[in-house]
């Protein structure tokens, strides 16, 4: 069990979607109220071509998503 280096509450994993870190989990703060920031890296560092792909992938994803969602859209008002 990980705790919050600041407050003393049990540290909650979540997950990076940020360029640099695409997937890697982490340790952070389980009180919302306090901002209290990542207490540890779950995961080690990503090689580099996995932060290089992993983003690009992502885009790719939800752009692909999205056109989906706006075909449903109007498929739903042209009925």
């Amino acid at each position: 069990m990980v705790r919050c280096n600041r407050c003393g509450s049990i540290a909650v994993i979540k997950t990076s979607w940020t360029p640099i870190n695409p997937g890697r989990r982490f340790y952070c703060c389980s009180k919302t109220v306090a901002n209290c920031g990542i207490v540890d890296w779950y995961d080690p560092p990503m090689c580099d071509r996995s932060v290089q792909i992993i983003p690009g992938l992502l885009n790719s994803m939800n752009r692909l998503q999205g056109e989906a969602l706006e075909k449903a859209n109007e498929a739903k008002r042209n009925k």
